[in-house]
């Protein structure tokens, strides 16, 4: 008998899960439409690859995987895409994201599929790539990617957590998904295991699911798994958390900044080691999940809609009642309020609540703190949830991070009990807000200045590169002059008349001496060519043709005698 190890606080709301969990899984009717955000996942927000107009095909990827930390979205169903826009979302902000809306042609027909009948003949990287490809993420909650999760770690991973505890009120899709489908779920906790090279694999369930603990312990033995071990935990809020199942499971205590893989332990849920095996084994994306639909119905029960489903359709199905004035997606401890019942089912849509004012009536107006420390009693982290509030009140948000605020994993223990009716958890949401805006300006503003500083240090490095290069220009100019003053007085240029040539010039001559040699050795140089030349056929020659020659001979004597005086007044000069 595996021995557990308590954690500390922790409460025991009442339940809710008998009336969903007495009926198998439906399938929900095809929707009239699907709201697709792109953003359903941590890290960045798929990328659009569709067109409005353009008919895809169930599964095919319509937002691709953006950066390291991303997962793809994909079509739940065949149709055509009709628009790309800005919706409202599940998401506690209430501000619109991205989506892709699709209007279904009812055949719902498939992409062509890659299953693999051997994984185990497939490479570790080729696994996790599909998975990325499949959109698998953490259906827990965190949704998380799982590719991210499942690789060797440089600290070796000896025990897999399985979580199917579900501990909080009203959920129950876990439960049945464990009892409907537990040969599934172990298989896809077996791909797991061998990505992360783990001994064991400890499965998690409250004691007040036998049927589901029942439906895995049979599994386990049909498959013959033999380092894998489902275990009964006690049945406790907030024991589904984590860190909580980890320390109940083997005792190791998940400090405040560490990663439970630092110590050896991996966490996922049931319903993603489920997605894991359709992905892999079936080659089908995350295209849909089970989710219950409780609360203000006729008829609560889980269904198994696809993503993108709206909520109003969906909940729709179980028998709406009218006196509904809103939903809560998740369970009533940490769910959201859904800012429209229009918004589409998301991958971390575990449960759907359809609230009344005799299920949930309005809150009673809160009374100061009487310093009862029950909230001390019951908090799951160990904190002080009492100064935490005084700090978050008066916005003293550096003692509520001195006082460990960060850690507080808001499962809403200390509003539970809290005999004064202060919904504590939101004032801790409030001051974790104001931090990240605080960091966010801070972040912002130093990239300002560094802009600026950089900006400031490049002008006065031009100014210094531009005063050093006039410095030298001027340096230059000063050197020439020094230089031409202290040069030696030109040398005498040979007389002007034959042989003399440009190279007779000294290196260092004037360029104005120099000129004068060139039109002196031109000259020269015509005197040679015309003693050298002998004019042919003058022995015959006319009294007319005599006295042409004559009067070009005597052209030419002119042209030598203007030239020659030219350069004697040019020397002159």
């Amino acid at each position: 008998m595996r021995t557990l190890y308590p954690f500390h606080g922790g409460i025991h709301p009442a339940s809710n899960k008998a009336q969903s969990n007495h009926k198998p899984i439906a399938q929900a009717a095809l929707p009239s439409r699907l709201v697709i955000p792109l953003h359903q996942h941590v890290g960045n927000s798929a990328k659009p690859v569709v067109e409005i107009g353009q008919c895809v095909l169930k599964g095919q990827i319509i937002g691709a995987p953006e950066g390291h930390v991303s997962s793809a979205v994909h079509a739940p169903t065949s149709g055509v895409i009709a628009a790309i826009d800005m919706q409202p979302v599940a998401h506690p902000s209430g501000i619109p994201d991205l989506c892709i809306t699709l209007i279904p042609d009812g055949n719902d027909e498939w992409i062509a599929r890659e299953p693999c009948d051997d994984w185990k003949a497939l490479a570790h990287t080729d696994l996790r790539h599909r998975l990325r490809a499949a959109g698998v993420v953490g259906l827990g909650g965190a949704a998380f990617p799982s590719d991210m999760k499942l690789y060797a770690h440089k600290h070796k991973i000896k025990t897999l957590v399985l979580n199917g505890a579900e501990c909080e009120p009203y959920i129950t899709c876990d439960d049945l998904l464990m009892r409907e489908r537990a040969a599934e779920i172990l298989q896809g906790a077996e791909i797991m295991c061998a990505l992360l090279y783990a001994e064991e694999v400890l499965i998690g369930i409250e004691d007040n699911k036998p049927e589901a603990i029942a439906a895995m312990r049979a599994a386990v033995l049909d498959g013959k798994y033999e380092r894998m071990e489902v275990v009964a935990v006690p049945t406790i809020y907030p024991g589904g958390g984590a860190k909580q199942l980890i320390r109940v499971l083997t005792g190791i205590e998940v400090a405040a900044g560490v990663r439970s893989t630092n110590l050896g332990v991996q966490c996922f849920n049931v319903g993603t080691a489920y997605s894991t095996w359709r992905a892999i084994r079936h080659g089908e994306p995350l295209i849909s999940r089970i989710v219950t639909v409780t609360g203000n119905v006729g008829q609560p029960q889980n269904f198994e809609a696809l993503l993108g489903t709206p909520v109003n359709e969906l909940v729709a199905q179980a028998e709406q009642l009218p006196d509904t004035r809103g939903y809560i997606m998740g369970g009533p401890m940490m769910g959201i309020r859904l800012p429209s019942a229009q918004v589409g089912v998301i991958k971390a849509t575990n449960c759907l609540i359809a609230m009344s004012d005799s299920l949930f009536p309005p809150a009673l107006p809160a009374l100061p703190c009487i310093r009862c420390t029950r909230c001390v009693d019951v908090c799951p982290a160990e904190l002080q949830p009492q100064e935490l509030f005084w700090f978050a009140q008066s916005k003293n948000l550096l003692k509520a991070q001195e006082y460990h605020l960060f850690d507080c994993i808001e499962c809403g223990a200390c509003s539970y009990v809290c005999p004064s009716n202060i919904p504590l958890v939101e004032y801790y949401r409030f001051a974790k807000s104001e931090i990240w805006a605080q960091e966010t300006s801070k972040k912002a503003a130093d990239a300002a200045r560094e802009r600026h500083e950089y900006r400031e240090q490049r002008i006065e490095r031009e100014k210094q590169e531009k005063a050093e290069k006039l410095a030298a220009k001027e340096k230059a100019a000063l050197d020439a002059k020094a230089q031409k003053s202290a040069s030696p007085p030109p040398t005498p240029l040979p007389p002007a008349g034959e042989g003399a040539s440009v190279s007779d010039a000294p290196v260092d001559a004037d360029p104005e001496d120099t000129m004068h040699l060139k039109i002196q050795a031109a000259i020269d140089h015509a005197k040679q060519q015309a003693a050298g030349s002998k004019p042919g056929n003058t022995e015959q020659l006319t009294p007319q043709q005599q006295a042409e020659i004559a009067e070009i001979d005597a052209r030419r004597t002119r042209i030598r005698e203007l030239a020659l005086s030219s350069v004697n007044e040019h020397t002159k000069e």
